[in-house]
């Protein structure tokens, strides 16, 4: 059974790389690394695209329609967008300028952060721009609702649900 100190232990975690994968620490390494990319091939599009959207909504003839609550909220979720997207691309960069510097430890540590805040980021942007598009169609009080919703799929599926199974044995 895994217990909490585990959970927050990497060294029990290389251990067990080590025993159960017989892998060295650079296999580790890159194969973290390997992972990581791929998780970041699926968000970047998404959020590459989202960004774009929300960058051409003022040029539209509905935008006046937004209140200047309505407003405010958009260019928080603008931030939240962008600020996702620069963490989410930051590992690619991070990757060419430490290339063959054997810093692979560190690069994988700094890109994961990079990841996780990206993540959350991109959670709060999803759920802004989830509360504006409700809020200009339908009014809002169907805005907030929906936005409530979103933060809650959110929170359950991208923060808690991974800590239930985190800390789960076997």
């Amino acid at each position: 059974m895994i217990t909490a100190m585990d959970v927050d232990n990497p060294e029990g975690d290389q251990r067990w790389d080590s025993r159960e994968r017989g892998e060295t620490e650079v296999q580790r390494l890159d194969r973290n690394w390997n992972s990581l990319l791929q998780e970041l091939r699926v968000v970047q599009t998404g959020v590459q695209l989202l960004t774009g959207f929300l960058l051409t909504l003022p040029f539209q003839q509905r935008f006046d329609v937004l209140s200047p609550p309505m407003r405010n909220l958009y260019l928080a979720t603008v931030g939240c967008s962008v600020g996702a997207t620069v963490l989410l691309i930051a590992p690619v960069g991070m990757h060419r300028l430490l290339f063959r510097r054997h810093r692979l430890q560190v690069l994988v540590s700094a890109a994961h952060r990079c990841a996780f805040a990206g993540l959350a980021l991109l959670g709060m942007a999803l759920t802004g721009v989830t509360v504006v598009v409700f809020t200009a169609v339908a009014g809002r009080g169907p805005g907030l609702i929906a936005g409530g919703c979103a933060l809650t799929l959110f929170a359950l599926f991208w923060w808690l649900l991974p800590l239930l199974l985190r800390t789960r044995g076997g």
